[in-house]
């Protein structure tokens, strides 16, 4: 063995065990009591979870978007992901109108490649679909590729229509393939954004008076009637209240085939962070926008009895300098998005400090839950022989004042400054690798590989 970590809990989706694990060839190899292994550079994790290595389904790094590019580039947002306890991502791949999607792949082999310090895949965002695309489509699972990304909102940007919604949806249905949707209605949205501005309401508050929940409930209820038309599957992504999440309970009870999760800034932020002082309300620009307080505990409730499957950071970021300032005096062209990739499993496991979920529904829902929903599993997500030894040593002792000083991102704000939180990532481990140590990175640009991803199953 090339690795032990010793004395330490062993986490998992379903079990809590005092156990060793041994890790060779940068894979588990063993789990057991009093492990010895002449040479093997050991870990001592007394007082400590040891964790698998978190899973986040859902980022944007080196996206453009609203005329700007985000923050973060594979190197910043995966060295902070890293030291958030995440060992895996899954990109957003956007296609541009009138591009292949083997173009815009190469294009994000290209931004990752050499920067990634942890390992990756790419969701295909499907902008234009021409014949060409919905065959590329068809081929795109048996590539390693087999989800798929519609935007429902954004008029006059990524928004499709239903038609297209349709053709993807039977192409996923036919060849293993799962769509995720961004639920939004986007011509009321739009509608809605022509009027307040017309009315000369310009600040980021009216941001979310734009966007009601039943804007989201809309399309949440439209995308799941259209999966049930073609018998496809379906994944609703940043679930933010519970007028959506009522529709996807309505459509599991219909025997819709649809799943959806949240992400940590619903948990956390409300409509009134949109409405602090000095602009700085542009912060809180993210779609769906932040909910009245009440709908915390709508989504922390879903996340405990599985109503949600999973949480992901969303990881979308502007500089508040220079990138949410283009949107002074109309808050249509705030470019929306915020940051999270690092708070995302901390934030998370404030709710088993709190009660709200268990340990192992903790672990479940950041790294276990999607490493399944999307193709990873067992080799990402758990700890158990042969899997990939992403491993995170998890101080549920230590405590810290979330500041931006003391995260890792690219981005100039955190949505969390001053949150006193309880529980957290000090040591990570990439296949086998420490990568960090004591909360600062201690590994390479370029250290993370691509992942080919299974078929979601028929």
């Amino acid at each position: 063995m090339d690795t032990i970590i010793k004395n330490g809990l062993v986490v998992t989706a379903s079990d809590t065990f005092a156990a060793d694990v041994g890790i060779a060839g940068g894979v588990v190899v063993q789990l057991g009591q009093s492990l010895h292994a002449e040479g093997a550079h050991v870990i001592d994790a007394s007082g400590r979870y040891v964790l698998p290595g978190g899973v986040d389904p859902h980022t944007h790094l080196d996206s453009p978007s609203q005329q700007v590019v985000t923050a973060d580039d594979f190197r910043s947002g995966t060295v902070a992901a890293a030291c958030g306890g995440t060992t895996t991502i899954i990109d957003m791949c956007f296609q541009r109108h009138g591009e292949s999607l083997a173009e815009a792949l190469a294009d994000w082999h290209r931004r990752a490649a050499g920067r990634a310090v942890i390992d990756y895949g790419f969701h295909i965002v499907v902008v234009d679909l021409t014949d060409q695309v919905e065959a590329e489509l068809a081929r795109l699972p048996g590539e390693g590729i087999p989800s798929f990304k519609l935007f429902m909102a954004y008029k006059h940007g990524p928004m499709v229509d239903d038609l297209t919604m349709l053709r993807v949806l039977e192409q996923a249905r036919d060849h293993g393939g799962l769509v995720l949707v961004h639920a939004e209605n986007g011509d009321a949205a739009f509608h809605a954004q022509r009027r307040l501005l017309a009315e000369g309401k310009t600040a980021p508050r009216y941001h979310a008076v734009s966007r009601p929940p039943r804007v989201e409930a809309e399309a949440t209820a439209r995308a799941i009637a259209l999966a049930e038309l073609v018998g496809a599957p379906l994944f609703v992504v940043h679930v933010s209240c519970g007028e959506a999440l009522e529709e996807v309970l309505r459509g599991r009870a219909r025997g819709v085939h649809v799943r959806a999760e949240t992400c940590t800034h619903y948990l956390y932020t409300s409509e009134a962070d949109l409405d602090r002082p000095d602009f700085a309300g542009a912060k809180y620009v993210f779609t769906p926008p932040p909910r009245q307080p009440h709908q915390q505990a709508v989504l922390w409730n879903a996340l405990a009895d599985g109503a949600l499957q999973l949480v992901s950071s969303d990881h979308s970021v502007f500089n508040f300098h220079g990138q949410k300032e283009l949107g002074r005096g109309d808050f249509s062209k705030i470019p929306n998005g915020a940051p999270g990739i690092e708070e995302r499993l901390i934030g998370v496991y404030q709710g088993v400090q709190s009660g709200k979920i268990t340990l192992n529904r903790f672990v479940d829902l950041v790294a276990t839950a999607p490493a399944k929903l999307f193709g990873l599993y067992p080799r990402k997500g758990t700890i158990a022989i042969g899997g990939d030894a992403d491993i995170v040593l998890w101080n549920p002792a230590a405590e810290l004042t979330i500041t931006q000083a003391a995260l890792h991102h690219q981005v100039d704000y955190t949505l969390y400054e001053g949150l006193r939180v309880r529980g957290l990532p000090e040591t990570v481990l990439l296949r086998g690798q420490v990568i960090v140590e004591g909360r600062e990175f201690v590994g390479r640009a370029g250290g993370g590989q691509f992942l080919r991803r299974a078929r979601y199953p028929k």
